[in-house]
């Protein structure tokens, strides 16, 4: 299994959609490790941009230039979404959101914001934290997107150690994906 991702986001997103798909990433990071969308835009034809608040991080990224689309260098939380995938020339409807920033307050804010915009996604990999938060924005997030027609298909995401839950996966509920455990769904790629 061959992925960039922190836990395999990246293969998720090309176990639905394959080549050629396109994403909104929030929260690029580095270019490379634990990056979302690097092997779906390098190795797999994706169209997208990045937003990312931390421009000390650009010194990364200019090491990099596999990485064509456009990067933000922009606070997700005031960003104007609908305008970036206008200027991208991309659909508003989009395959793959990833939504990754700190604390997990602004990661829910920047995904209320561009869903909100009006941009739709087949997928959406929500980084909440639960495992380290005071405040349960998995929960949040789950009633939130539900009411924009998402449900729920991996949850109980972790990185290493099992009992520390950071991420649900959604899919838009036209998509015939069932609810499954992070583990059983890690079966299912290998």
């Amino acid at each position: 299994m061959n992925s960039n991702s922190q836990a395999f986001q990246d293969l998720f997103a090309l176990s639905l959609f394959g080549n050629n798909g396109t994403y909104v990433e929030i929260g690029a990071h580095k270019p490379v490790k634990n990056s979302n969308t690097y092997k779906l835009e390098v190795e797999h034809g994706w169209k997208g941009f990045s937003i990312e608040f931390d421009s000390r991080l650009k010194r990364f990224w200019e090491k990099h230039p596999e990485r064509k689309n456009i990067v933000y260098w922009d606070n997700a939380l005031n960003f104007n979404y609908k305008d970036a995938v206008i200027s991208n020339n991309l659909p508003t409807h989009i395959n793959y959101l990833s939504c990754d920033i700190e604390p997990a307050e602004n990661t829910f804010t920047a995904l209320k914001k561009i869903i909100e915009e009006g941009i739709t996604f087949d997928c959406i990999t929500f980084e909440h934290d639960l495992y380290q938060s005071t405040k349960d924005f998995n929960k949040t997030a789950i009633e939130f997107l539900k009411s924009y027609g998402y449900k729920i298909a991996v949850t109980d995401v972790f990185y290493k150690i099992p009992e520390n839950h950071f991420e649900t996966w959604f899919v838009n509920e036209g998509i015939d994906f069932p609810t499954q455990q992070y583990n059983d769904w890690i079966n299912t790629i290998k």
